[in-house]
């Protein structure tokens, strides 16, 4: 089955790098019946592959128009350290507004990850055992720019307003544009994955903005816990190590705002779960055969709700009808391929024997 995204023309202006992704119902599509209407909304198709180019592709956007006003006779330069889908939304975005990138990327990444950097035009660096390592490294290179000939823009992958605002506009898409009037007060929920928490900012804020009085599920990997092991804290912590297949929602902190959204359940009530790696995995395998698309286990993790945990989502949305709707946010990552997937496979058909 096609999911039939919308033909979005590299001719076709913009206001911003990112594009409009298409809201597909797929209630009919899955094999376990859910108890309500099912929709994806598919960030997979933004130009750099995920919802990343939202909220990087909204700071970098602000940011190279104020520049471009406050210091016409500078040079901008964007900055960012990934590991993935943060750079690459960087990468896209700079090199949508025609300025130079540099993307500092820790050891562990995947050499795809590293050659659409360069197809993006960016530099890449190397260094760092993980995300933290190799953004302390890119803040050493931000303290020697020269500031009077070159204007830097920093995107951190997570935790500033901008970004927030950026993916927000997934929301707007829906409530102003791509859902009949009579099916917006349905909508119940949207169910993400989470790691630094900026698309959960994201949807939190927009789900404010238009009114809605809809929830939000997020889902995390018991192998990266920042949500569970920060709400437990209750403060923002730094996890000493965090080694997940959902390489994505690896981050040992959450975003200040994620925590104050989560403690401030009368603004939008949120609810959290937490599973195996391997359910994770078996969303993403369990998508590509529906869709022949290839997305991360970090989106996995959401897609898992559908596929082999439909007892989590009925337990944190327990009056469900039949035309209430649930909009799933299907975020894509190109920190995977088709190749990734068959490996996936394998690692689901081992586990099944072994049981």
């Amino acid at each position: 089955m096609s999911l039939e995204p919308q033909n979005f023309s590299s001719s076709q202006p913009l206001s911003q790098p990112f594009v409009k992704s298409s809201l597909v119902e797929v209630t009919d599509t899955l094999a376990v019946k859910p108890p309500c209407r099912i929709f994806f909304k598919n960030e997979y198709e933004q130009p750099s592959g995920s919802f990343k180019l939202r909220g990087i592709g909204n700071l970098v956007s602000k940011s190279y128009k104020e520049a471009k006003t406050k210091f016409p006779h500078k040079e901008i330069h964007v900055y960012a350290s990934s590991g993935g889908n943060a750079g690459l939304a960087a990468a896209y975005a700079a090199r949508y507004y025609k300025v130079n990138c540099t993307v500092v990327l820790p050891v562990v990444s995947k050499p795809e990850v590293i050659e659409k950097l360069k197809t993006y035009g960016a530099k890449t660096v190397i260094h760092g055992a993980n995300i933290y390592e190799a953004d302390q490294y890119l803040q050493g290179i931000l303290r020697n720019v020269n500031v009077s000939k070159y204007h830097p823009i920093y995107c951190h992958p997570f935790e500033n307003p901008l970004i927030w605002d950026g993916h927000s506009t997934l929301v707007d898409e829906i409530f102003q544009s791509q859902l009949p009037e009579q099916d917006k007060p349905k909508v119940k929920g949207f169910v993400c994955s989470v790691g630094g928490g900026g698309l959960y900012n994201g949807i939190h804020k927009g789900i404010i903005r238009n009114k809605s009085s809809s929830d939000v599920f997020l889902v995390e990997t018991n192998q990266a816990p920042t949500l569970h092991e920060t709400i437990k804290a209750g403060k923002v912590i730094t996890l000493k190590s965090v080694n997940s297949l959902a390489t994505s929602l690896a981050c040992s902190s959450l975003s200040i705002q994620s925590l104050a959204n989560y403690n401030d359940q009368s603004k939008v009530k949120t609810h959290i779960a937490s599973i195996d790696d391997l359910e994770a995995v078996k969303g993403s395998v369990n998508f590509y055969r529906n869709y022949g698309i290839a997305v991360e286990p970090a989106c996995g993790a959401s897609l898992s709700v559908l596929y082999n945990q439909l007892p989590f989502l009925t337990s944190k949305f327990p009056n469900l009808g039949s035309d209430d709707i649930i909009v799933v946010v299907v975020c894509g990552g190109s920190c995977t391929n088709v190749e990734g997937i068959k490996k996936f496979e394998t690692l689901v058909e081992r586990q099944a024997h072994k049981l």
